[in-house]
């Protein structure tokens, strides 16, 4: 199979997740998915890899020893395993609050978002196009995998998006007119988010409720994932979470 492997692009059929850790959440949560795991030569005395090969041998799943397919599949890095699988289809869970990016530009933010997300146990992602492909290696790697366990949907507008989910919404803005400390959210409901470099369109302030998180006026905006993080934060106390 590796020898058809090749650099992933957005219209491939099959993506990677590379590294150990982020291996070992695939197939901890798209087991399904996995056509194939390559190895390093050098993988041998990991422990990691070891729970990799003990899990693809219950599974049935291929595995390979292939530093050429590795070096091919992500030539600028040193990774011991990749896991190789298709990309799957998704849909929202209508009971579930939402977080909903609007035209995120940026890999790592994505993958940043994700893993935060799955860490306050919020499980469900709105992409609005035009917008980063969550299923691209760079942004699996930001998730560390939490990208696995989510599920996301892209639309191609946020008007799409509310037809499809009439909910509360609660747009966060720099001037949003609601502090973050006062607000409650309704569940389930959206959590809204712009671009890294924009933000949200003025109208946001009439797409339910705009919120606003507190800060000096040092910076000019907090970023993209520190702003969900926050915000997610203070959506997961209202549902009684985090919690250990």
């Amino acid at each position: 199979m590796q020898a058809h492997l090749k650099r992933y692009r957005s219209e491939s059929e099959v993506s990677y997740a590379e590294g150990v850790f982020a291996t070992l959440e695939l197939l901890a949560a798209r087991a399904d998915a996995v056509e194939a795991v390559i190895f390093s030569s050098r993988s041998g005395p990991n422990e990691g890899a070891a729970k990799i090969r003990s899990l693809c041998e219950r599974g049935g799943i291929e595995v390979a020893i292939d530093d050429r397919t590795l070096g091919r599949l992500s030539p600028r890095s040193s990774h011991l395993a990749i896991g190789v699988f298709r990309k799957y289809a998704m849909q929202l869970d209508p009971v579930a609050d939402h977080v909903v990016l609007v035209e995120p530009a940026d890999m790592g933010n994505l993958g940043t978002i994700a893993r935060t997300m799955v860490g306050f146990g919020f499980h469900d992602l709105a992409l609005v196009r035009p917008a980063v492909d969550a299923f691209d290696p760079k942004a699996v790697r930001a998730s560390m995998g939490a990208l696995f366990r989510l599920s996301s949907a892209y639309f191609d507008s946020f008007a799409e998006y509310r037809r499809l989910f009439p909910r509360p919404v609660f747009s966060f803005m720099t001037d949003g007119r609601s502090p973050l400390a006062s607000t409650r959210f309704t569940a389930p409901c959206s959590l809204v988010f712009g671009n890294e470099s924009s933000g949200l369109a003025a109208s946001f302030h009439e797409e339910g409720t705009s919120v606003s998180i507190p800060q000096t006026a040092d910076v000019d905006s907090l970023s993209l994932p520190t702003a969900v993080a926050v915000a997610l934060y203070s959506a997961a106390l209202d549902r009684g979470r985090p919690a250990r």
